[in-house]
């Protein structure tokens, strides 16, 4: 088991020996019992630091703001940026590293594995109506703290599904590991969310997805909170045509237009297929975009069904090493279509 104690004293040696400009991490948010993403630059604040069933967000996305934060100042970081990680945060920080959006000696990892112990899904907790201060797991059951005492609540119960199914808890990438590597305990088969959605009929499944797609908003979390939706212009939400009083009526009907902003239908599929799509061999099933959807979209089945796609077909982990290409960048001898040789 992890001691909370030595992820705190790592942040703060590393600060004060100056050897990171940060660290991002975990601290108790102000809401009840779950954490929430801290970026610490003094080594008196390490303990703050939190690290138990709660700390859900895919920090890997604070990298990607600090890149476009210096980006935009033109600043010269010099050191480094710590990062707290788990092993699905890992992964992500390693497709980040796969597709040069920073290099390795620039982000300092500690990672955390989760042994086996995964993250709090918010949504299942609401259903049992708990209102607890702390969560802790023991092995078997998550046990919370509650006003009227000790709760506890089988794991499956309550655990995210990326966690029942994750096959890699731990960070393989990492200046320094905390904890043991449990990544044989499996507590679900991987995959298994999308074989159950896949035992319906297709048109079971067509009509489940129309009325998916007809409850989208188009509110963007999905992408705002992906660390792999880095573009600085998005496909479907163009900035480059700038419009100004001399620009023609010609011209702005011109204009390539992949998708149109408005909430319909045709143009959710077409924004969800192609989110998916871009995500192909980078999703590592951190399920961030699914846990913010306002409406509750099952972003997740899109996503697992290109993941699984690419280990069957291809054999390919995201976020498995650094030095592997991307998957649209790999052409192998025995890959299933002809036409790519």
């Amino acid at each position: 088991m992890i001691n909370i104690q030595d992820m705190r004293d790592t942040a703060r040696d590393l600060l004060a020996k100056n050897e990171v400009r940060a660290v991002i991490g975990y601290r108790r948010g102000s809401s009840g019992m779950n954490a929430e993403p801290v970026v610490i630059t003094d080594a008196a604040q390490a303990d703050e630091l939190v690290w138990d069933p709660t700390c859900f967000h895919n920090l890997a996305l604070y990298l990607v703001e600090d890149r476009k934060f210096l980006a935009h100042t033109r600043a010269k970081p010099g050191l480094p940026i710590a990062i707290v990680a788990k092993g699905c945060d890992a992964r992500a920080i390693v497709v980040l590293m796969q597709e040069h959006y920073f290099k390795r000696e620039e982000v300092y990892i500690i990672g955390m594995s989760c042994e086996g112990t995964g993250v709090l899904d918010e949504r299942k907790l609401a259903s049992q109506g708990i209102q607890a201060s702390n969560a802790a797991f023991d092995g078997d059951d998550y046990v919370f703290t509650t006003a009227q005492g000790e709760k506890r609540i089988a794991a499956r119960e309550v655990m995210a599904d990326r966690c029942l199914e994750c096959r890699i808890p731990y960070p393989r990438e990492h200046n320094v590991v905390l904890g043991e590597d449990k990544t044989g305990r499996v507590l679900a088969e991987p995959f298994a969310a999308l074989k159950r959605f896949e035992e319906r009929d297709a048109a079971e499944r067509w009509i489940y997805w129309e009325r998916q797609f007809d409850r989208c908003i188009r509110c963007f979390a999905c992408r705002s909170v992906c660390p792999m939706c880095f573009c600085d212009e998005c496909v479907v939400d163009s900035i480059s045509f700038p419009v100004t009083a001399q620009t023609t009526a010609e011209e702005k009907a011109n204009r390539v237009r992949w998708i149109e902003r408005s909430a319909v239908r045709s143009e959710n599929i077409t924004y969800h297929m192609t989110r998916a799509m871009h995500l192909a061999g980078r999703c590592v099933d951190c399920n961030e975009c699914e846990r913010v959807c306002p409406v509750n979209i099952p972003l997740r089945l899109l996503n697992n069904k290109m993941e699984r796609e690419a280990r069957e077909q291809f054999g390919y982990e995201p976020g498995a090493s650094i030095g592997a290409p991307a998957l649209v960048a790999s052409f192998l001898d025995n890959d299933p279509e002809k036409f790519i040789r």
